[in-house]
C-alpha cells in the first residue's frame, strides 16, 4: 500500500510541468514580442521534445478561444484592453502575473463551462468545442472524439484502457492483436467500466450518468452496484452511480457526428437545439412554446450558423441573434 506521506512528496506529473512551461513561454512572449533572443529560446524549447510542441499548440489554441469569447461578453472589451495596457506598463514579473490571471481565469461568471477546457491540456487526446478528431490506437482500435472531449490512454501488457474524463467517444475495436495475451479493451468513466468485444460503440459522459450505445458487436458494463451487463448491438444503456438500466434509442444516429453530421428521426426541437449547442460557443436556446416541434433530417456540423438558418425553412420558427454568441429560436409571428 502506498504511504500517504510519500504520496504528498512525489514530484508533479511531467505533463503538468510541460503545460506550465508552455503557459510561461506564451506570457513572456506576449510581454516581449519584439525580443528575437526570447523568440529563439522559445523555439529551442519547442523543438526539444514533441510534448513541448504539443503543449505549445494547445495553449495557443485555447488562448485564442478564450480571448475571442471574453471579448464577446458585453462590457468585457474595455476591461480586457485596460488589463492588457496596464500589464504593458508594469514590471515584467507583475505583467506576467496579471496577464496570466486573465488567461487562466477569463470571465468566471460567463465562461465557467469553457474554463474546464484547461483541464484537457494534460489529456492524451482532446478536442475543443466544435472540434472532432479521429485517432488510430497502437492495437488498431479506431478512436473518435466528439466536441469538447478528453481521454487518456493506458495500454500495458495486461490491459487496453481508455479513460474518458469529458465528452464523448466512439470506438471501433477488434480482437487483441497480441495473440499470446488476453487484454480486454476497456473504457472507464466515473460511473463504471465498459468492456468492448469486437465492437463499435459510443460512450457519452454526462453530468449524472454515462450513456452507452452499441452499434456492432457487444459491450459488457461493469458498474459499482450492478452485476455485469452484456449489451448487444442496437441497445442503449444509462449507467449512473447506483445502477445500469436500458433506455430507449435516441431520436438521432448516435455515431453520425463522427462524419460531421446530426441525423435526426422525429426529434424534439428542444432536444435538437441542445445537441447543436454542444458544437458552438455561447448560448443557444429555444422558447418553451416551440420545444415540442419535431424535425427529421440530415444536418451538417461544420457551420452551425448555416445549420440553424435551415430551420425556419421547415418549421414555423425564427432566429433571433442578440450577438453571434447569444441565439434563440422563437415562434414565427
Amino acid at each position: 500500500m502506498d504511504n500517504p506521506s510519500l504520496n504528498r512528496c512525489r514530484a508533479p506529473d511531467p505533463r503538468h510541468l510541460v503545460v506550465k512551461q508552455a503557459i510561461h513561454w506564451t506570457l513572456r512572449l506576449r510581454n516581449s514580442a519584439d525580443n528575437p533572443r526570447l523568440l529563439q529560446q522559445c523555439d529551442t524549447w519547442r523543438a526539444a521534445h514533441h510534448e513541448h510542441e504539443q503543449a505549445w499548440q494547445r495553449v495557443q489554441s485555447l488562448q485564442q478561444e478564450l480571448h475571442g469569447q471574453l471579448r464577446a461578453v458585453p462590457g468585457a472589451q474595455v476591461a480586457f484592453d485596460t488589463l492588457e495596457n496596464s500589464a504593458q506598463r508594469l514590471g515584467r514579473r507583475q505583467a506576467l502575473k496579471l496577464l496570466g490571471g486573465v488567461m487562466l481565469l477569463g470571465s468566471a461568471a460567463w465562461l465557467g463551462k469553457e474554463q474546464l477546457a484547461w483541464q484537457q491540456w494534460n489529456a492524451d487526446f482532446a478536442t475543443a468545442t466544435g472540434e472532432r478528431r479521429g485517432f488510430q490506437l497502437p492495437d488498431g482500435t479506431r478512436l473518435e472524439l466528439n466536441t469538447d472531449s478528453a481521454a487518456d490512454l493506458d495500454f500495458n501488457a495486461r490491459q487496453r484502457l481508455i479513460k474518458l474524463s469529458r465528452g464523448e467517444i466512439m470506438l471501433t475495436c477488434g480482437p487483441d492483436p497480441q495473440a499470446d495475451t488476453t487484454r480486454p479493451l476497456l473504457v472507464r468513466t466515473r460511473h463504471g467500466l465498459f468492456e468492448g468485444v469486437d465492437a463499435r460503440f459510443v460512450v457519452r459522459l454526462e453530468g449524472d450518468c454515462t450513456r452507452l450505445s452499441v452499434t456492432a458487436g457487444s459491450v459488457t458494463i461493469h458498474a459499482p452496484h450492478s452485476p455485469p451487463t452484456r449489451v448487444q448491438a442496437g441497445q442503449n444503456y444509462r449507467v449512473s452511480a447506483s445502477q445500469a438500466v436500458p433506455v430507449p434509442p435516441l431520436d438521432m444516429d448516435v455515431g453520425a457526428w463522427a462524419d460531421g453530421l446530426i441525423v435526426t428521426r422525429n426529434m424534439r426541437l428542444a432536444d435538437f437545439i441542445q445537441e447543436v449547442g454542444r458544437y458552438r460557443h455561447g448560448y443557444l436556446g429555444c422558447a418553451d412554446e416551440i420545444g415540442e416541434l419535431r424535425l427529421s433530417g440530415v444536418y451538417r456540423l461544420e457551420d452551425t450558423d448555416k445549420l440553424l438558418a435551415v430551420l425556419p425553412q421547415t418549421l414555423p420558427v425564427r432566429l433571433r441573434y442578440r450577438t453571434r454568441w447569444w441565439v434563440t429560436l422563437e415562434r414565427l409571428a
